[in-house]
């Protein structure tokens, strides 16, 4: 067992939560809600113990239960044979009568497809949710299913409502006992307008109010609120921009929503036969036929498309010998940036959704360590580096969320160095607006798309 040292802030919400049995805690990305949610679940000390978490991030969890709790009897609910085990236990007469602690590790996606969760004895569990804003969609399935349960205990972790998304929280103010409505909700902390976007109306949250009201209510109810530059200080953040030419495939494609490419174009970049599939002609055919589809063709012509980003990352990583951070969306980017770097003789690590190799990043301070955003982006501590580049950047629902967090990878405790952000951007493109909406605390809509689109034309 490895011995538990937790820093002033994180003593100090424990005891803030004390008497507490529903807590929440709202702590900025890189305060260690890990560490404190462990903790006060262990504090609860209820023998049934659910942690729901994103996929990414079971292993973490696990093997943290595993390395600060041994007397924890810790189960993977991901793999039916720990999940048989672990609900056997508790079905035994006898599971009362032993001095037994579980503790279920479940993804999000996967929980609300099992039934029988919900058939646990609710009267000794502790609910725990790591990144408790997913289930800010209450209609959603995972979170119709979470809000039928009615745990004698209740852990939520999140770090986005420190950002100012208190639209988040009126799903989780039942979980915290806290029985407002939507409506009085809505209607008391946040402020709308609607906008006409020409074949509908829409309504948009323009800002917030009431905001310190709402934090003190909640905290009557067990949530904390804290930011790292209320409690820590830690190394300065610089993001510098690369710019590379945008290519005249991706201008044509924009102009025309139409692109096709060779074989022979496309030879430079060495794409394998699971790129081509079953297709036996001579090209490729890239056809924008509506706002979806532009998008991604728009986003992979900026990216897997394009040879001069990949030189520009070679000579951007040549330039250091220090451990980088490589963040990017597509398996293609992936396999291009490999082969275009494996010659420099540097360790590779790589995190997503089929792999998990992070050898080569604990052990050699020159490695190339490649994250996918839906793998890494909101879970990680990666501060033995202090350099990300940003391949390409997230776009989508979450995108945000998704590149705020990906940037406290490594800006977080045990950082004592500055952290730079290289982002390489095709000038005038897609990728440049995304940047800017990113930035705005904004996801890049259809409408900032078709701007593009005139400008382009």
């Amino acid at each position: 067992m490895m011995p538990l040292q937790f820093m002033p802030h994180q003593q100090k919400v424990l005891k803030e939560t004390e008497q507490f049995n529903h807590v929440a805690y709202y702590l900025d990305m890189g305060l260690g809600k890990t560490f404190v949610g462990a903790e006060k679940m262990w504090m609860l000390n209820n023998n049934i113990n659910l942690v729901i978490c994103q996929k990414s991030k079971i292993d973490d969890w696990v093997q943290h239960f595993k390395e600060y709790y041994p007397n924890y009897e810790i189960f993977d609910l991901t793999h039916k044979t720990q999940a048989i085990r672990f609900r056997n236990l508790i079905d035994t007469k006898e599971f009362y009568g032993q001095d037994l602690q579980l503790v279920g590790v479940i993804n999000y996606d996967l929980a609300f497809r099992r039934s029988w969760l919900l058939t646990l004895p609710q009267q000794d569990m502790t609910l725990m949710l790591d990144e408790s804003s997913l289930i800010q969609n209450e209609t959603a399935k995972r979170s119709k299913f979470i809000l039928k349960m009615n745990p004698e205990s209740t852990v939520l972790l999140s770090g986005t409502p420190t950002a100012g998304k208190y639209e988040r929280l009126w799903s989780q103010c039942k979980l915290l006992g806290w029985n407002i409505t939507k409506k009085a909700f809505w209607g008391s902390y946040i402020e709308t307008k609607w906008v006409d976007d020409g074949s509908f109306k829409r309504e948009v949250i323009t800002g917030y109010k009431n905001v310190e009201h709402l934090k003190s209510k909640l905290a009557q109810h067990g949530a904390v609120f804290m930011k790292t530059d209320e409690v820590l200080e830690l190394p300065a953040q610089v993001e510098q921009q690369i710019f590379v030419k945008p290519t005249k495939e991706y201008r044509y494609f924009i102009k025309n929503s139409y692109l096709q490419l060779s074989r022979a174009s496309l030879q430079e970049f060495e794409l394998d036969s699971d790129f081509w599939g079953s297709n036996e002609s001579d090209c490729i055919e890239l056809v924008g036929d509506n706002s979806l589809t532009k998008t991604l063709y728009a986003r992979q012509l900026c990216g897997q498309y394009h040879k001069e980003k990949l030189q520009t990352l070679r000579d951007l990583v040549q330039s250091t010998e220090d451990r980088i951070i490589i963040f990017y969306n597509f398996n293609e980017e992936l396999r291009q940036m490999q082969n275009h770097l494996q010659e420099l003789k540097r360790p590779f690590a790589v995190l997503n959704g089929s792999k998990k190799d992070l050898s080569a990043y604990h052990h050699y301070s020159d490695s190339i360590t490649f994250i996918q955003y839906q793998a890494g982006a909101m879970g990680g501590n990666y501060q033995l580096a202090n350099k990300v580049i940003y391949y390409t950047l997230p776009l989508g629902k979450g995108s945000c969320d998704l590149w705020e967090q990906s940037k406290k990878r490594i800006h977080r405790i045990g950082q004592n160095q500055t952290c730079f952000y290289y982002y390489l951007l095709v000038k005038g493109s897609i990728e440049e607006k995304n940047l800017a909406a990113l930035r705005e605390g904004k996801e890049l809509t259809d409408a900032l798309f078709e701007k593009e689109e005139k400008a382009q034309g």
